[in-house]
């Protein structure tokens, strides 16, 4: 059976229970939920039943275990969560705008998720797992960026599989180094999930079945395009499928698109029909945005297969 990894940070998410631009003024606050884009992915692998690891850093703080607690008890291997004595767990406050943006405050970089180096923990899960899911946001870190690396290349060469979420703000890519480091990671991927308009950070046209065509002649097998609220499309040679959206009352967005991410993810890897897993993440995506924190709304299989027969009869 495969074993997923991925590699990344770990954090506390704090959210404003009112609406607005910022934190200039005191706000009231809910939270902490755990959170971080890799730990919410992971975390829904998990809630699969597919098995899985996560390679982190936490402070030895309540915002490291609220986390490490979280993912334990969805089944994910935390044996490559560093706790680090005397750091604090990385945090995110973030508040929503009247018109759905959000304002972040971070604490990422000089928190212990900044600081994440290999460990032999950390070693033995790459030489353990199967799968790598790359998150495009940790190759701006040089060091992050370098562990993501060297375990793709690692599992790539004994014949493991790679996905990638560019995850990715325009900004970061005039980083240094940062596009050859897409192009490495593109060059091994196998399943390509960006959202939306990433899918043309690596085309400089704007027609959406060109960037799709050129990513499938580089080789990778599969690419899902996350359209949000739009539903989402899947390729492959010679084939699309879409998923349309399911109508939900959106509570909170964040982290929707990694909770769509896990569950593709699982299902690709067992051989699920395209269509089908391409439906059930759609539906995983929608549940997560019914709830507030962003991996509260984590599905199993069978709350996924449940609002699908929701929706259906309903119809």
């Amino acid at each position: 059976m495969h074993k997923v990894l991925t590699i990344g940070e770990v954090l506390v998410e704090i959210v404003a229970t009112t609406r607005g631009n910022g934190f200039l003024e005191a706000q009231p606050l809910v939270g902490p939920f755990p959170s971080g884009a890799p730990a919410i992915f992971i975390d829904q692998v998990g809630k699969m039943g597919t098995p899985c690891a996560i390679v982190s850093r936490v402070g030895d703080d309540d915002f490291g275990r609220v986390n490490i607690e979280r993912l334990r008890a969805d089944g994910v291997d935390v044996s490559g969560i560093e706790v680090a004595s005397g750091e604090s767990t990385g945090s995110a406050f973030v508040r929503y705008r009247d018109d759905g943006s959000r304002a972040f405050v971070y604490n990422i970089r000089h928190a212990a998720c900044g600081k994440l180096r290999p460990t032999a923990a950390s070693e033995a899960l790459v030489e353990s797992c199967t799968h790598l899911h790359v998150m495009g946001s940790a190759l701006s870190a040089p060091e992050l960026g370098a562990m993501v690396m060297d375990a793709a290349r690692r599992i790539k060469a004994r014949g493991g599989t790679i996905s990638f979420d560019p995850n990715l703000r325009p900004e970061l890519l005039d980083a240094p180094g940062m596009r050859q480091a897409l192009d490495a990671v593109l060059a091994m991927t196998d399943l390509f999930m960006p959202s939306g308009e990433e899918l043309f950070l690596f085309d400089s046209g704007r027609d959406e079945a060109g960037a799709v065509a050129a990513m499938l002649d580089r080789g990778i097998r599969t690419v899902v395009v996350k359209r949000g609220a739009g539903g989402a499309s899947l390729f492959e040679k010679g084939r699309r499928v879409d998923a349309t959206p399911l109508p939900v009352q959106e509570i909170d967005p964040t982290g929707a698109g990694d909770t769509f991410g896990g569950a593709f993810l699982s299902l690709w890897l067992a051989g699920t029909d395209p269509a089908q897993a391409l439906r059930l993440a759609n539906a995983a995506g929608a549940r997560a945005v019914t709830r507030l924190g962003p991996m509260e709304g984590t599905s199993t299989r069978a709350e996924l297969d449940a609002l699908l027969s929701e929706e259906k009869a309903e119809q």
